[in-house]
């Protein structure tokens, strides 16, 4: 039996969250954006027994971070040895960026 991976969220991904939330709210279609935040966490708790199931980025040809996609949404995560990081949750057409060092 493999160890269990812990899964937490950076801030970003909580208000990103917060924002799908927000923007469906708004749209007077509240149920629309409550079942697509349901549908993201599903797929992120999957991570907990297959992490790294995601891809890796196409714009940062790295290993890591990985994204999920889940339409129209990119989840984007750092994979660790023992831990997920979920980092953004995204719309499918944005470019990912890489924070100036």
């Amino acid at each position: 039996m493999s160890a269990r991976i812990k899964i937490s969220f950076a801030g970003s991904a909580v208000g990103d969250l917060e924002d799908i939330l927000d923007f469906y709210r708004e749209q007077q279609i509240s149920r629309v954006g409550e079942k697509l935040v349901a549908e993201i966490m599903k797929d992120i708790e999957l991570l907990d027994g297959q992490p790294d199931m995601g891809r890796v980025v196409p714009e940062f040809e790295l290993e890591y971070p990985r994204e999920l996609i889940r339409p129209p949404f990119r989840i984007v995560y750092r994979r660790d040895h023992d831990k997920v990081r979920i980092i953004r949750i995204w719309r499918s057409e944005r470019l990912l960026v890489l924070p100036c060092r």
